[in-house]
């Protein structure tokens, strides 16, 4: 009697439960599975961030299930800044077709006469093309002048054909106004933008999918605003082709099946 309690004894205190080698190990190859799941994912700071909140704090069997060797953990700040350096930095492929698109468009801006009209810049997040405010706007306005939709016709053909997003942007000097229609800079140029963009869409065919629209009042100066010459190239408008990577993580939702959206009928009740 005596020898079988010494047995059970030793077996209890003795090395590590029976159901715990088997938890590590499927630990251990849901870690596994995760991270070839990540690797082979396009990464995404804010699908990333969520990842790695769900994990923290919940693998592991020791207190409150903290990992074992926390002085490993990678510092968020520093993790963030790697990703978006990935993410910002364009690959060979995206350059290619960003210089083609680029040269296309600077011979097509030559052989329509909108040269001093119409400038491009090549950035890292894509193709700016640049409108000074007078071509598109009368001093103070948001509605488009003829010539300006004549230019915007022309060029809005070749946005149609792009399979990129298209951010349009808006920009005013820092001279303020204040008017009933307009209070401040940050409504006029918004409501720029989003002229332009209504025009390119119901008169050019582009998709109101692919396009988003911007409003930075006096807050994205390209020149110094203390002269004349600095205000006049600070109002402007901006259409960004983004590049292709930029342009997948444009904000999407999907539309709602008609099952998960609730209406009011005529009594004001929700179906």
């Amino acid at each position: 009697m005596a020898r079988r309690r010494r047995r059970s004894e030793s077996s209890e205190s003795g090395g590590v439960a029976h159901w715990m080698l088997t938890y590590s190990d499927m630990v251990t190859l849901l870690l596994c599975f995760f991270v070839l799941l990540f690797a082979f994912s396009t990464i995404d700071i804010q699908k990333f961030r969520a990842i790695m909140s769900a994990f923290q704090g919940s693998i592991g069997v020791l207190d409150s299930g903290r990992a074992l060797h926390q002085d490993d953990r990678v510092e968020d700040a520093a993790l963030e800044m790697d990703l978006e350096q990935v993410i910002m930095q364009p690959s060979m492929q995206e350059i290619r077709q960003l210089q083609d698109i680029f040269d296309t468009l600077q011979n097509w801006a030559a052989q329509q006469d909108l040269e001093g009209l119409v400038y491009m810049v090549m950035e890292e997040r894509g193709i700016v093309i640049r409108f000074a405010d007078r071509v598109l706007f009368e001093l103070g306005k948001a509605n488009l002048t003829e010539e300006a939709k004549v230019v915007l016709s022309r060029i809005g053909g070749l946005l149609a054909r792009l399979p990129n997003h298209v951010r349009v942007e808006g920009h005013t000097d820092n001279l303020p106004i204040r008017t009933a229609m307009f209070p401040s800079n940050w409504e006029l140029s918004t409501a720029r933008a989003t002229s332009v963009i209504r025009y390119l869409i119901e008169n050019c065919g582009l998709k109101p999918s692919m396009l988003s629209a911007a409003g930075y009042g006096e807050y994205r100066p390209i020149q110094s605003n203390n002269t004349d010459e600095g205000r006049a190239a600070n109002r402007r408008v901006d259409i960004v082709i983004l590049r292709q990577g930029l342009s997948e993580a444009e904000p999407y939702s999907p539309p709602l099946d008609k099952s998960d959206v609730k209406e009011r009928d005529v009594n004001g009740e929700w179906t």
